[in-house]
């Protein structure tokens, strides 16, 4: 067996797939060679997530599944959310694990490697398995020393950039700042920086990324920093065809950053607001902010500066105290407002949070069947906003292939929980194509491929 080859897993969002992908550039920067199968690795790791039940249940599950499969020559350590927040409770419950490994120190995640091959050179001579290495610092941030790693997961054309961490909001559902800690923003020269490489890369559209991105450069004493960074990155990437924004928080929405992505024309019209509610009752529950004005007035003022703007928001449902007259509000407000995409979720009892001592009182088929007729409302709106692009032409990020019909994304739809855009005909995978819309679907568009 090589001892210099690891096969990594990660499970969750972009922003963990982003501190993988910085994982395995570290591991290959000191001779380890990445490899498909987990049988094939001397070294396995899971970055896991930890935000809600059924992603902590997924897991402890793919955990499960390496270490009863595991060689006495292979190590596997649990890096990423689920450690950071339950620690050594997560070896204890998977026998098998040799290393521990927090989200805010992957960076260290060679040096884990190297103290668990040490130990396994020289055991302890007992015939007992030593306890899993325990590497969680009690650091209060993260971001500070990220080893020269590119910020940045690779898919295709595109290419998710980290512009911050962690999160300083006190919303009450939320684990995220028990599991990253408060926000901790990057180098403004060096997200720049990293733009370029992206370009250079063949990337055509940069996504930005962050538990909150409209919250970027607070920490740095920076005002209206999301703003300020966007103008930067097109200064020095003005070839960079499509920048989109990610996680959007309510009231940090400024005349500034609509401007800016008034006129910069790279800058898409595209804004990702996870609102969670419309009931200033609930909201104020969640400890969000609840001034419903403001939304409704910001939205107005960015669908009157950029006509074409595509606003996605998410939504939570069956949250503590959520009266029928309160989710009634929501489904009202998601009626009025029209938003191009929306997703929804049942309310997930989070222990450690704000919100446990409001309990988990709905039911769950109560939570399930308001999660559907919200999710049903939002389709009808969806489809009668996609039928209204027939006749007209978008530009669509191609994808790929399949059985003769070329794939895409127009500036509606981001990666993996948007839309796309079919069309007969195999375009250049990576190049950015002119398509008539010609079928509109829920979620989907069809189209043809207009030939200049």
């Amino acid at each position: 067996m090589n001892q210099k080859t690891f096969h990594l897993t990660y499970l969750g969002c972009a922003k963990n797939d982003v501190d993988s992908n910085s994982m395995i550039q570290l591991m290959e920067r000191n001779g380890y060679r990445s490899v498909l199968e987990p049988q094939q690795a001397s070294v396995l790791i899971v970055n896991t997530c930890g935000f809600i039940e059924t992603a902590r249940e997924q897991s402890f599950q793919v955990l499960q599944e390496l270490a009863d499969k595991k060689r006495s020559d292979q190590l596997l350590i649990a890096a990423g959310c689920l450690t950071q927040r339950y620690g050594m409770d997560v070896a204890r419950r998977v026998p098998g694990i040799d290393g521990i490994l927090g989200t805010r120190r992957w960076m260290d995640v060679v040096e884990v490697v190297h103290q668990l091959r040490k130990r396994m050179a020289h055991p302890s001579g007992s015939g007992l398995r030593p306890e899993p290495l325990y590497h969680i610092p009690d650091a209060a941030t993260i971001g500070t020393d990220e080893n020269e790693t590119l910020r940045a997961t690779i898919a295709g054309a595109s290419a998710y950039l980290k512009i911050a961490d962690g999160c300083r909001r006190p919303c009450a559902f939320c684990a995220i700042p028990l599991i990253k800690g408060t926000m901790v923003s990057r180098p403004m020269e060096t997200i720049i920086k990293e733009s370029c490489q992206l370009r250079d890369q063949g990337v055509r559209e940069l996504i930005l990324i962050a538990q909150d991105t409209t919250d970027y450069g607070h920490d740095l004493g920076m005002k209206e920093g999301l703003p300020t960074l966007l103008k930067g990155i097109t200064a020095a990437v003005p070839d960079m065809d499509w920048i989109r924004i990610m996680y959007a928080f309510p009231g940090y929405v400024t005349d500034r950053l609509i401007d800016v992505m008034a006129t910069q024309p790279s800058v898409l019209p595209y804004l990702d607001i996870p609102l969670q509610h419309a009931h200033p009752a609930t909201l104020s529950r969640m400890g969000r902010p609840a001034n419903m004005e403001w939304v409704r007035s910001t939205i107005a003022k960015m669908r009157k500066v950029l006509p074409n703007m595509a606003i996605r928001s998410t939504f939570i449902v069956g949250y503590p105290g959520e009266t029928e007259d309160e989710f009634q509000e929501l489904m009202n407000f998601v009626e009025e407002t029209r938003f191009d995409r929306a997703g929804a979720f049942p309310f997930s009892f989070e222990v450690g949070t704000p919100s446990e001592i409001l309990g988990d009182p709905i039911p769950a088929d109560v939570k399930e069947e308001r999660y559907r007729r919200l999710m049903d409302l939002q389709q009808s709106i969806s489809l009668q906003i996609n039928q209204s692009f027939i006749g007209k032409t978008l530009k669509v990020l191609i994808e790929g292939q399949n059985d003769g019909l070329s794939i895409g994304r127009s500036y509606r739809d981001a990666p993996e929980v948007d839309g796309l855009v079919l069309f007969d005909g195999e375009a250049e995978v990576g190049s950015i194509q002119p398509v008539k819309i010609t079928e509109a679907l829920a979620y989907d568009l069809n189209g043809r491929l207009v030939v200049e």
